[in-house]
């Protein structure tokens, strides 16, 4: 590992211009590339304290061994030439989307003598005229299939042709009328490139000429009463606008615009890009990638226009690009764009319309892509038992931690203060075994009190269950002391340590198996996941080390540097950005994070929707309705005597005075008042 300083130019030495710089490794290889509008303020931030450095870039440079730069006149030319240099030296610490070479495009070679309509991939070519590209090649292969209907091109291959002009006979598709046979001579070059040329115009939206002109050629054949030629024309105008119906109409203004949308979390991003032209989707591609360096939703639009449109020129590059954030600065991006176009480009940030809305699927797509991406990348045995390796090696741990359970704490400003217990078990999620608590302990806001209670009643139950099956024996249990715990935590599972009901098994949540299953906290984890650092991983080791549980390990995730914190260090673990066990660990804290929010919300919303009438004992929802709808508010209901709250069918004398009296306890001292109108508001 290198030390920073040890490279760093002396003062005066970088120019404060615009420019591009690499820094080099001790084998000279470039690691990473960038571009700068003032190159002494920017490699100025490299060379500051490594404690205030993000832990990626700190990594970067402490790998390096050398920096150097290159001057450019202009922050396009610095554009320019850190593209050129991101492809030719392909640095390590760059973010590098996925290539598209996967993604299949519709292809006209428009370089041939008889233009070819094929399925393409990789590289583009000079001469060939592309669509796309497309998520599946069976999609191109539909809508090719519906217009050699109508525009009749070539689409064997040179073997086929050449085979078919030899012997003076036509492929299969020339004898069916979806191929105009130019290698028997069917048609002749200038003709059958036409139909190539007719094939892509309306390949790129423009569909109205070629189905007013068929739709004129079907009513003059009907009046020349050629009916046949009519009803062929008919079934042709047909086959076009099912194609069309493959691409929906998204913009009604005949837009053409490129949308990209960012999806990311601290550790990876997806982009997803939507190709419109004429109005409609032509195209789809995206792509995922590791956040090597630190990068922000603007910089990863950046690198995504970079690998768009840095090979690319002419129509390949929209009038418009919409993106979720501007690059910094915007307008050298601009530029370059439009030099890569040869007119004008305007990106920018829809702000509303039907382009903010279809932004907001292209978004949703690229959610989706990072979900699938993770989703796949986690069901891999080899990739978790790999995770689990390197968390076991990065901790201490004697082997790898079969069950990790997470904790977490959700409020809304020290309001119904929440957690939840989320369980990995080989690296996959067991939803069954998922709990949730309410704090009991205390009131308000301390997140290190509730860990620590938490904490304590799951392990506490853990060793009840252990005392009820013979298998600890304590000296507390001779003396007496373990009773008082054990009556708390049979309490904290009757209250609230239960599954939620929308995640059990079914048979489980119908209660055909209740008395078949195992206890709640039977099994001990190897590993215990805090979302927290230093305060929180302690107060959870604290709470064992009071309940006597010496056997499983403790450890925090810190959201804001994915830092792993363990009790009693001064500095934390820091996995490597690429290990599968900081993926794992992060996929284990979001979890648990989230069952705690939808908990926290869900308690919440019940308490925003609860009424004075749900305090009263015994009453239930069809009675409620039935009171507030024969006294027509909560205010009438308070001013009632007994013996009118009696008059309502179902209500008895008993349950009359229990919910005079229980109204009577939540009168309010003031009447509510709108504060915008001055209404008094009547209660409901």
């Amino acid at each position: 590992m290198a030390d920073p300083s040890s490279y760093r130019p002396r003062p005066g030495e970088i120019p404060d211009s615009p420019g591009v710089y690499r820094f080099r490794d001790e084998h000279g290889r470039v690691i990473y590339v960038g571009k700068a509008k003032s190159l002494r303020q920017r490699l100025a931030n490299y060379f500051q304290d490594l404690a205030n450095l993000h832990p990626r870039t700190r990594t970067m440079v402490t790998t390096a061994a050398s920096v150097e730069w290159t001057v450019v006149s202009t922050e396009v030319e610095a554009l320019q030439l850190e593209y050129s240099w991101i492809k030719e030296y392909d640095p390590r610490f760059n973010v590098k989307y996925r290539d598209d070479k996967s993604y299949p495009s519709l292809a006209v070679t428009l370089n041939e003598e008889f233009p070819r309509v094929q399925v393409m991939r990789g590289p583009k070519k000079r001469g060939v005229r592309y669509f796309g590209p497309y998520a599946h090649a069976w999609a191109i292969r539909e809508t090719v299939d519906l217009l050699l209907r109508v525009f009749p091109v070539r689409t064997c291959s040179a073997g086929v042709f050449k085979r078919s002009a030899q012997i003076g006979r036509p492929c299969l598709l020339g004898y069916i009328g979806k191929c105009s046979a130019p290698c028997v001579g069917r048609v002749t070059a200038e003709e059958h490139r036409r139909l190539a040329e007719e094939f892509c115009d309306f390949m790129a939206g423009r569909t109205g000429a070629h189905l007013r002109r068929l739709e004129r050629e079907m009513h003059r054949a009907a009046e020349d009463m050629e009916y046949e030629r009519a009803a062929r024309l008919r079934d042709d105008i047909e086959a076009l606008r099912r194609a069309m119906e493959k691409n929906a109409v998204v913009l009604t203004d005949a837009t053409d615009a490129d949308l990209i949308a960012v999806a990311e979390d601290e550790l990876e991003a997806a982009v997803q890009i939507f190709h419109v032209r004429g109005g409609r989707v032509r195209g789809q591609r995206g792509w995922v990638t590791d956040k090597v360096e630190e990068v922000t939703a603007a910089g990863l639009v950046e690198h995504a226009l970079q690998q768009l449109y840095g090979e690319e020129s002419g129509d390949a590059v929209p009038r418009e690009v919409l993106v979720p954030a501007l690059p910094e600065p915007a307008e050298p991006v601009t530029a370059w764009l439009a030099e890569r176009r040869g007119a004008a480009v305007d990106l920018r940030v829809p702000q509303r319309g039907d382009k903010r809305a279809l932004m907001e699927t292209v978004r949703r797509n690229a959610q989706q892509a990072l979900t699938l991406h993770k989703t796949r990348r986690a069901s891999d045995l080899t990739t978790r038992s790999r995770a689990l390796e390197e968390i076991a090696e990065a901790l201490g741990l004697d082997s790898a931690p079969l069950r990790i359970e997470c904790f977490d704490i959700s409020h809304l400003q020290g309001d119904d203060v929440v957690a939840s217990m989320v369980v990995f078990e080989d690296g996959l999620a067991r939803k069954s075994e998922y709990r949730r608590f309410q704090i009991k302990g205390f009131a308000g806001q301390d997140d290190v009190r509730s860990m620590h209670e938490v904490v304590s009643r799951r392990f506490r139950r853990y060793l009840q269950e252990r005392r009820r099956t013979g298998e600890w024996a304590t000296a507390e249990e001779a003396d007496g002391t373990a009773g008082a715990e054990g009556g708390h935590g049979a309490r904290d599972g009757r209250d609230d340590e239960g599954t939620a009901p929308a995640e059990r098994p079914a048979g489980e949540r119908n209660g055909e198996a209740g008395r078949e299953r195992p206890p709640k906290f039977a099994y001990p984890p190897q590993l215990v996941v805090v979302d927290g650092g230093r305060p929180q991983v302690a107060a959870a080791r604290r709470a064992l080390d009071e309940l006597g549980v010496d056997d499983v390990a403790v450890c925090g995730l810190a959201k804001r540097m994915e830092e792993v914190w363990l009790p009693g260090e001064d500095d934390p673990v820091v996995l490597s950005r690429t290990s599968e066990g900081l993926y794992l660990l992060q996929r284990v804290r979001d979890e648990a994070h989230r069952f705690a929010i939808r908990y926290q919300r869900g308690k919440r919303s019940r308490s925003m929707r609860e009424g004075p009438l749900d305090a009263v004992p015994g009453l239930g929802e069809t009675r409620k309705q039935a009171l507030i709808k024969h006294f027509g508010s909560v205010k009438r209901l308070r001013a009632a005597t007994v013996e009118q709250i009696c008059e309502v069918p179902g209500i008895g004398r008993k349950t009359a005075e229990t919910v005079a009296a229980a109204l009577a306890r939540t009168a309010p001292t003031a009447p509510a008042v709108n504060t915008a109108t001055g209404e008094i508001l009547e209660d409901r």
